[in-house]
């Protein structure tokens, strides 16, 4: 059954210990290197380093996360069969752990290559890319669904991986742009910034695969004959409660990728200052940090829908003070991205907590948790490709002046118009209408109270 006539699966008390849950969040490290740092510099990397015109730029990105939106199902279903045919999904996590090559050769463009020719490149091993990020990601985020547990010991789960995924964030979001060279970023700095940061991703996901082995020893569901596959599929896209609360996070997705991707542009062109791209990503990320534990404080009095609903609000209220600009200052800019900062740890904590409350009321086996993950994350990919390709329009729109390392092209005004709103009332629209779809989920209040 879907909608409101649905009774969510009976919970259990199982508390899971520290260690392996510690194990499986460090998994989100390597995942967090491939979620941030190609949002954050390749767009960049296109259009100020190889050349690359923004609307072609965008086009780069865009394209191979809509083989996502096939990809990530059919990765899901597999998940699935897998999880029947050998009890667990350690295979596909094991062929994930391929993506730190596709991350390295990704930032190592040929060094003859620049505009059409090197955006193909990237395109390329982007698409190679996404698929062993989601040969990982979507069995990694099946867990929760696949054990033992209830609601709020799925929050205190995902809380977890939330903070390892955040320092993931953090570190690789710092890191990145100096290890490329910072101010005087060169071809080289990208290429060995891929590789440095790739050997790191393999050994935290790595970690992550002994960690699910771990969590599923002490509180694994048994698997029962048969397997969702494709009927799962079915069964998710009719899901009142998933594609609202699917389509809510689209708009998220697309929100926080759009403003990943400006920053460097907003640093640069609007506050004049590059070097203030590491400020920026600190402010939006580290809050993260600190504020995780309150939001899981915050879910367990008043629930994850309502703590999620302030969260986006306070994203679009943030974004609206970027739009301001240089007038605003540079304090209460930078206090601004860390509201942002604050909202997206919300917004990485909650839905994905949700997303097995919606598996457990829907199903009443976890052989289908592949599948409703795999649907999950071609949302998130795609939504991680809509937001740098929106971004990439406005500078389009505004006539910004793409350019090769070293150059440094004069910007007509309506391009550094395009720089400051792309970065601040773009994202409070999408803002809105995140909550807007977020209002229709009504499943929290059963699957808080099954507990």
């Amino acid at each position: 059954m879907t909608g409101l006539d649905r009774r969510p699966a009976a919970a259990t008390d199982a508390t899971l210990p520290r260690g392996p849950l510690t194990g499986f969040a460090v998994g989100s490290l390597g995942m967090g290197v491939w979620v941030t740092v190609p949002g954050l510099l390749l767009l960049y990397f296109l259009t100020d380093v190889l050349a690359v015109a923004p609307w072609l730029a965008g086009l780069a990105l865009l394209l191979p996360k809509i083989a996502d939106v096939l990809l990530h199902p059919w990765i899901g279903h597999r998940a699935d069969v897998e999880q029947t045919r050998r009890g667990d999904r350690r295979r596909l996590l094991l062929v994930g752990c391929a993506l730190p090559v596709a991350f390295a050769a990704l930032f190592a463009v040929p060094g003859g290559l620049t505009g059409a020719p090197a955006a193909a490149w990237v395109a390329v091993l982007f698409v190679a890319g996404n698929l062993l990020f989601a040969a990982y990601q979507v069995p990694y985020l099946s867990t929760p669904a696949d054990l033992r547990i209830g609601y709020h010991e799925r929050t205190r789960l995902m809380a977890f991986r939330m903070v390892v995924l955040t320092l993931g964030i953090l570190v690789s979001g710092l890191l990145a742009p100096l290890l490329t060279g910072g101010d005087a970023a060169t071809r080289a700095g990208y290429q060995r910034m891929g590789v440095i940061l790739a050997v790191g991703m393999l050994i935290a996901m790595l970690v992550g695969v002994a960690g699910i082995a771990r969590l599923r020893s002490s509180a694994a569901t048994p698997t029962p004959a048969g397997h969702g596959g494709w009927r799962a599929l079915r069964t998710a896209l009719r899901d009142r409660q998933f594609r609202w609360l699917v389509a809510a996070y689209l708009a998220m997705s697309t929100t926080t990728h759009l403003v990943l991707a400006g920053v460097p542009y907003y640093a640069e062109y609007e506050l004049r200052a590059p070097g203030l791209t590491t400020v920026l990503v600190a402010a939006f990320v580290a809050p993260a940090l600190l504020v995780t534990p309150v939001w899981l404080v915050l879910a367990r009095r008043i629930g994850k829908q309502r703590a999620l609903l302030g969260a986006q609000g306070a994203f679009a209220v943030g974004s609206l003070v970027l739009a301001v600009g240089r007038p605003a200052g540079l304090p209460l800019l930078i206090g601004a991205v860390a509201v942002l900062g604050v909202a997206f740890a919300g917004m990485q904590l909650l839905p994905f907590s949700m997303l097995p409350d919606v598996i457990r009321a829907a199903t009443t086996n976890t052989t289908g948790a592949g599948t409703y993950t795999g649907v999950w994350t071609a949302t998130e990919a795609t939504g991680a490709a809509l937001g740098p390709y929106a971004y990439a329009l406005c500078l389009a729109v505004g006539g910004f002046v793409a350019s090769t390392a070293g150059e440094s092209p004069v910007q007509p005004d309506a391009a550094l118009a395009a720089v400051r709103y792309g970065f601040g009332l773009l994202p409070a629209a999408a803002m809105l209408a995140a909550l807007l779809l977020q209002r229709r989920y009504t499943l929290d209040s059963a699957a808080r109270a099954a507990t």
